[in-house]
């Protein structure tokens, strides 16, 4: 059964829905005639918001800043790498001895066969020696064993000449790159290093490059200021063992390190002794514990630059209720001729409102220019923080809302006979 509209409803309707769109468009326009005639005093109300609000986009901006940086400069180190270490067990040998179940090259080429997403590999070999500079002078160096890949595993940078590649290792030269800080102390400069020959145990290497870690890890890693890298092949002569106590690896994606670092620990140890123990170390996980603890730090920051906007909402309440106060009789007269106790709240806590949110708009503005302008005039990439400037409005806004209720409580609630009669 089809339903009858009652054509007095509708109208009645419709006729409420003009009324209160009517009735906000007023309240919309005693707020910006009030701030028209009250400028100096807003103004100086909203400085606090400015400030307020442009401080917690630059917060946010200097926290994501930090963040970034951190993580690119762990990331340097090798942001896909796999680093397999032995970390005990042992095999009996020949006459029962027993001998360490380290790595050996051959796991190394399981491994790339067998493990999809692979892109780079390097064994490591390591051993500690005397080195000729010639004149009779002589230096302690570590010498590691590594593959042409090393380079692009641990992300290197060369910084003169050249790292040795696949011909080198192929045809075992007697090449040598050595560390940045070692080339300085023996040759004075990058370059003067290049083409200088160095004996290891009596045996000429000649140096054909000079690298540097693209993170300085201070000596927290593999590679100390006294290293120099030969080519895998080579330095079996010295160590005569084709064991390995570590072996990189470097992912196609930072997705794949994981699971990619658990297939490999897999089939290493399925090729050794049970007993045996290894160790697969990424970055993944400090990587991970590091973004929390930024967030939380930028969270903290932010917190605490919203107290200028609570300090500044004070003030924000303070300048409602002398409004309040020194429009009285203007209540009273809008009272007298049929504004509701509803619309009186609703003028005031829109100024508030409108006070509060436009200094939030333009501290904003402010917080987002200043990354933006260096980006641009710069070569330094900033983070724009957008979830920073959605935080200073929204705050901005509830700042209003708060701090504006007293005062637009207290003039709903002024008596018109009492206010028409106010000098």
């Amino acid at each position: 059964m089809a339903t009858t509209v009652n054509p007095r409803d509708t109208f009645d309707s419709t006729l409420r829905s003009a009324r209160s769109t009517v009735a906000f468009r007023e309240t919309i326009n005693l707020a910006v005639d009030s701030f028209r005639a009250s400028k100096a005093r807003f103004l100086l109300t909203m400085l606090g918001m400015v400030i307020g609000s442009a401080s917690i986009v630059l917060v946010v901006a200097v926290g994501l800043t930090g963040k970034q940086y951190a993580l690119d400069t762990i990331s340097g180190l090798g942001p896909n790498k796999v680093e397999m270490q032995y970390s005990g067990g042992q095999v009996m040998g020949p006459n029962n001895v027993s001998i360490q179940d380290y790595m050996t090259r051959e796991d190394m080429d399981a491994v790339d066969q067998q493990v999809p997403g692979i892109i780079a590999s390097s064994p490591m070999l390591e051993f500690h020696d005397r080195i000729s500079i010639g004149n009779g002078q002589s230096r302690d160096a570590m010498l590691l064993g590594v593959s042409p890949q090393y380079k692009q595993v641990r992300n290197l940078q060369v910084r003169a000449g050249r790292f040795f590649d696949d011909q080198d290792a192929l045809t075992h030269a007697k090449v040598a790159v050595v560390v940045g800080p070692m080339a300085k102390e023996l040759f004075g400069s990058f370059q003067k290093a290049i083409g200088q020959t160095l004996s290891i145990r009596g045996i000429p290497f000649t140096v054909i490059g000079v690298f540097e870690e693209s993170t300085n890890t201070y000596g927290n890693s593999e590679i100390s200021n006294h290293t120099m890298l030969v080519p895998y092949e080579v330095a079996r002569y010295f160590t005569g063992s084709d064991t390995l106590k570590e072996i990189f690896f470097s992912m196609d994606s930072p997705k794949d390190v994981e699971p990619g670092a658990a297939r490999i620990m897999k089939l290493i140890k399925s090729r050794h002794r049970a007993t045996s123990e290894y160790t697969a170390q990424t970055f993944t996980d400090i990587l991970s514990t590091l973004r929390k603890i930024m967030d939380m730090l930028t969270v903290v920051l932010t917190l605490a630059s919203a107290i200028t906007l609570i300090v500044s909402g004070v003030g924000i309440m303070n300048s409602m209720l002398a409004n309040v106060q020194a429009r009285i009789k203007e209540s009273g007269i809008r009272k007298a001729l049929g504004a509701t106790s509803r619309e009186i709240r609703l003028q005031f806590l829109t100024e508030s409102v409108f006070l509060s949110l436009s200094g939030g708009l333009i501290g904003t503005l402010f917080g987002i220019g200043l990354p933006l302008s260096v980006r641009l005039f710069t070569d330094i990439h900033i983070p724009i923080p957008w979830g920073g400037a959605i935080a200073a409005l929204t705050t901005s806004m509830l700042v209003g809302i708060v701090f504006g209720t007293l005062p637009a409580n207290r003039a709903a609630k002024l008596d018109p006979v009492a206010t028409l009669k106010y000098e």
